[in-house]
């Protein structure tokens, strides 16, 4: 918070311990939702290993991510779902349901796909709509190596996890929404922002998508042959 009032507003004086305080004194606290969308079902293929451990991420689109978490409305649950690339944490893609099948995941990822292209490494729970045959299809029909989170891991998809809690404290919980075509159109203003606007202490207070066209530049650099 205190970078984002120095970088965006020139409000040099709001250092880290003054907004605590601040919010000490107003008294402002966290929010903790706790309902879990991760549903294990029928796995035709069986898990998959985890293949993040250790692994160095280099450019964009070599590593994708994707999860769902839901949204409570006064008119019922709805689930959110996005595909982010892992290097800049760009939000690729999303959709909004007011179900959890399957289908809106696959559709989220063929969005993604279409509009950005395929990655290397592919990473999910274990969730019901990442282990059934359409989704793990989708993945192996474009050669894609698919990444499953180890059972109570929740560490394996940090940076999905991150993005949930940014999309909740920083947007969800501060408005009210009458229709989910509100909260449709909400959540695109959300996306706009966490990419082209919201700096991240994890980027050198840079924005994913400053992140991402330089990944991209680094990945055309690493492909593009030796001269003789």
């Amino acid at each position: 918070m205190s970078m984002h009032l120095k970088n965006k507003l020139g409000l040099d004086w709001a250092k880290e311990k003054y907004i605590r305080n601040l919010y000490q004194e107003l008294g402002i606290k966290g929010m903790k939702p706790v309902f879990k969308t991760t549903r294990a079902g029928k796995a035709p293929y069986g898990k998959f290993p985890y293949l993040l451990r250790n692994k160095f991420i280099r450019f964009s689109n070599q590593v994708m991510a994707t999860d769902i978490t839901y949204i409570k409305t006064p008119w019922g649950m709805m689930y959110f779902t996005a595909v982010i690339d892992l290097y800049s944490r760009k939000i690729l893609s999303w959709r909004l349901s007011d179900s959890m099948k399957t289908d809106f995941c696959l559709e989220c990822v063929k969005d993604a796909f279409e509009e950005y292209g395929v990655p290397a490494i592919f990473n999910t729970d274990c969730g019901s709509q990442y282990t059934s045959a359409a989704f793990v299809e989708i993945l192996q029909s474009h050669n894609v190596e698919m990444s499953m989170d180890g059972i109570g891991r929740c560490k394996d998809n940090i940076f999905v996890e991150r993005t949930w809690r940014t999309l909740k404290y920083e947007w969800i919980f501060l408005r009210d929404y009458s229709s989910a075509e509100e909260l449709r159109k909400s959540l695109g203003e959300f996306v706009k922002f966490f990419n082209s606007e919201r700096i991240h202490q994890g980027l050198d207070y840079k924005t994913p998508d400053e992140v991402y066209e330089a990944g991209l530049i680094t990945n055309r650099l690493k492909s593009k042959p030796m001269a003789a």
